[in-house]
């Protein structure tokens, strides 16, 4: 269930309490040879699942940077933020990748905002962490503090 917020004041309400978790997405061979051909990162470990099935992981992973990007699928079903006059992603901090995520496995996204603060010129600054699940795992596949910056409609 996507969390909505109205205004800066909910979203500050919000700290420190989870959004909750998305519904799990099933990272499949094809996503993976694509996201192999749109980088050029077409290394063995990720691509050529024979000879990764004798390699350290059992088969192939998925890229570091193809699961953080999952993180922008994950993040519009966690929370919304309405009655906005701009909403821009400024950036991260704190990239993690703890456990590799095998093709065939099924990941999810969880967050929590972790901080929020208003800028010299009014926008709301709101850092949200985001784990990427693994079905069955204790450790993530990638844990990231997202930074968006809100900019709210006036008031009528």
């Amino acid at each position: 269930m996507t969390s909505v917020f109205a205004n800066a004041e909910q979203l500050r309400e919000a700290v420190g309490k989870p959004l909750g978790a998305t519904d799990w997405l099933l990272i499949e061979q094809e996503r993976v040879n694509q996201f192999a051909e749109a980088t050029g990162d077409h290394q063995w470990i990720h691509v050529d699942p024979k000879r990764a099935a004798s390699g350290p992981f059992g088969g192939c992973i998925a890229h570091g940077y193809l699961t953080l990007s999952l993180v922008n699928f994950f993040l519009p079903q966690l929370m919304r933020v309405d009655n906005l006059l701009m909403g821009v992603n400024y950036g991260c901090d704190r990239v993690r990748f703890p456990a590799p995520v095998k093709v065939g496995a099924r990941v999810r996204g969880a967050g929590e905002i972790t901080a929020v603060e208003t800028l010299a010129n009014g926008a709301l600054q709101v850092v949200v962490r985001v784990a990427v699940e693994i079905d069955g795992s204790d450790r993530p596949g990638c844990v990231v503090d997202t930074i968006s910056r809100y900019t709210f409609n006036p008031a009528p």
